[in-house]
């Protein structure tokens, strides 16, 4: 499993190069008097380096950005008890008397400064135990104002990574991130949804590999053609507002039902990156 530990590490941090430079040629590409936003960039740890680490990428108030972050990370250790409990109540295979782990991936939330832009979130990873490997991720849109030509075109593109690998992932995974993002104290929706999955262990590790490169893959090309269309829309207060109450609802559901939050907070790694999916600003009405 050495290899394909090696081989997962290097596509998510080839993918995290990618998208950093996208997000950088957007910046260049959106004019105006503000100067184009930089990613900065920082090594990461857990356990002060005795567990790995990774890059945390954020940039803060650019063109078009108000915050992006873009996390690599390849981390590893012992997983405490109360770790293994909840991943063995949910059904995870492999977990054991061994409290050893690997996890490597990729972590994107994006805050837009047009309220008519929408925030979106990314990630895609592999986790390994003595005992069995799965991946897990998705994308999931979170526009504070909808557009039904934008929610289909972000779905169409992960349906069609889906369709590629399994005629039935995207029906299973669009209605797994239509549970796993629903705000219950709120009773409604993060966003629009998007696809998202966890445990994916089919016993074919490159067949697993592969789907996971290919929501990877599919990201950029379904998020910004909607970036593209509405990052020179006009907006004033009143679209401000609207945007900074849903940040709220954003922030919330971080916070108190993320599993990646929860994970990386249980597990020693740098809060900063963890709480890196956190608005810059937000307000509750």
């Amino acid at each position: 499993m050495q290899e394909e530990k090696r081989q997962a590490s290097a596509w998510f941090r080839a993918l995290r190069d990618r998208i950093v430079a996208a997000f950088e040629d957007l910046e260049a590409r959106a004019g105006g008097a503000a100067p184009a936003g930089r990613f900065e960039v920082r090594e990461t740890e857990r356990d002060g380096g005795a567990g790995g680490g990774g890059l945390m990428s954020v940039l803060r108030g650019g063109r078009v950005f108000e915050k992006v972050g873009v996390n690599f990370s390849e981390v590893h250790g012992a997983l405490g008890a109360a770790a293994r409990e909840a991943m063995a109540a949910r059904g995870v295979p492999g977990i054991g008397e061994d409290p050893r782990f690997w996890a490597s991936g990729i972590s994107l939330v994006a805050h837009m400064q047009n309220p008519h832009c929408p925030a979106v979130h990314m990630n895609t990873r592999m986790f390994w135990t003595p005992g069995a490997w799965w991946f897990g991720g998705g994308a999931d849109l979170n526009p504070c104002i909808e557009y039904a030509e934008d929610t289909a075109h972000f779905h169409g593109r992960m349906r069609a990574a889906c369709d590629a690998h399994d005629p039935g992932y995207y029906a299973r995974f669009k209605a797994w991130a239509d549970e796993y993002f629903f705000v219950p104290h709120r009773g409604r929706a993060r966003g629009v949804g998007g696809i998202f999955y966890d445990d994916l262990n089919s016993g074919d590790w490159a067949a697993d590999f592969a789907f996971s490169r290919a929501v990877g893959e599919a990201f950029l090309p379904a998020f910004l053609p909607l970036v593209e269309r509405r990052m020179g829309m006009p907006w004033g207060e009143e679209e401000r507002d609207i945007q900074l109450v849903h940040r709220g609802l954003y922030a919330e559901y971080n916070l108190l039902y993320d599993r990646g939050t929860k994970f990386g907070l249980a597990t020693g790694h740098d809060p900063e990156a963890v709480l890196m999916s956190l608005p810059p600003l937000a307000k509750w009405p």
